[in-house]
């Protein structure tokens, strides 16, 4: 087996939240030949647990889009009528990543009545997973029925998802773990897409084209899994998406590093300033490319 420790800032570590400390990198590309396919490529738990920690905010996606004003819309969430029919480890993990990132943006529009069947959809794909423990569904549907216990039912919802994560993660099933981060990751992106589609927002575009930054990470993870023809058709999916983020131009520049105390202690930030180039062209593909692909995931 090839073992690859990946050091602190090699890799492009941004969020779908875009902020935050999150890091940054220009694109690096991991060759192919790295990936045998009778030769899996191990990555560190600590590494594999920063790039999906970076990968995964819908929570901070949703709060992004609530605050361009756009309303919230239903028909932007996917449908949990074919829970049924997700027969697959594969499709129900990638589509429970689908419905955990729905759950945040149910959760910001403080549309509780709704959760309740998203939340059945998931505890259904969780259980089908073996990992239906860490979500306390009596609790999540009382609280629920109740909007003033909006910031607990979002704290237990990211809670459940996180010690999942972490779970699937220890106990070398994080394939499964990588399929549930791609379906938040392009679930976001469609709720981000089809909103810039509705209302413009210089912000939410921004968003948009900085998640440049993340593919290489995404697309890193499932290549490690290749050898399954499912991850593999996956991979050429995202890659498509990531084809069209060519026209996307990311430059930085220095700023001065400024001293803070935090917490007690003397701290220095680099104040650096990112700048994003897009055009409506690239954009549109881009809008496009991730429909698609958010289309093939909910279809399967």
């Amino acid at each position: 087996m090839v073992y690859v420790a990946f050091i602190a800032g090699a890799f492009s570590l941004s969020a779908c939240s875009g902020g935050g400390n999150k890091k940054k990198s220009g694109d690096i590309e991991i060759p192919d030949e790295i990936f045998g396919d009778d030769k899996p490529l191990m990555i560190s738990q600590e590494a594999m647990g920063d790039i999906i920690d970076n990968i995964s905010s819908p929570v901070e996606m949703a709060a992004l889009l609530k605050s361009t004003g756009v309303p919230f819309s239903q028909k932007l969430l996917a449908s949990t009528d074919r829970v049924d029919d997700l027969n697959t480890n594969f499709k129900q993990a990638l589509n429970l990543g689908v419905y955990g990132c729905d759950l945040g943006y149910l959760n910001m529009y403080e549309k509780t009545g709704s959760v309740i069947n998203n939340m059945t959809a998931i505890k259904s794909l969780a259980n089908e997973l073996r990992i239906g423990q860490f979500f306390d569904f009596n609790t999540i549907k009382r609280l629920a029925t109740n909007n003033e216990n909006l910031d607990s039912l979002m704290y237990i919802s990211v809670s459940s998802f996180n010690n999942m994560d972490e779970y699937l993660r220890q106990t070398n099933r994080s394939n499964i773990s990588s399929l549930i981060v791609t379906g938040m990751w392009v679930e976001g992106m469609y709720l981000a897409t089809q909103v810039a589609k509705e209302a413009p927002n210089k912000e939410v575009v921004e968003r948009i084209a900085d998640q440049k930054l993340v593919l290489n990470d995404l697309i890193l993870i499932l290549k490690n899994y290749k050898a399954d023809s499912n991850f593999d058709v996956l991979v050429k999916e995202i890659e498509k998406i990531k084809k069209e983020y060519e026209g996307v131009k990311i430059t930085y520049e220095m700023g001065e590093p400024e001293a803070k105390e935090v917490d007690g202690m003397l701290i220095i930030v680099q104040n650096d300033k990112q700048h994003i180039d897009v055009s409506d062209e690239t954009l549109n593909r881009i809008i496009t490319s991730i429909e698609e692909v958010r289309h093939k995931i909910i279809s399967m």
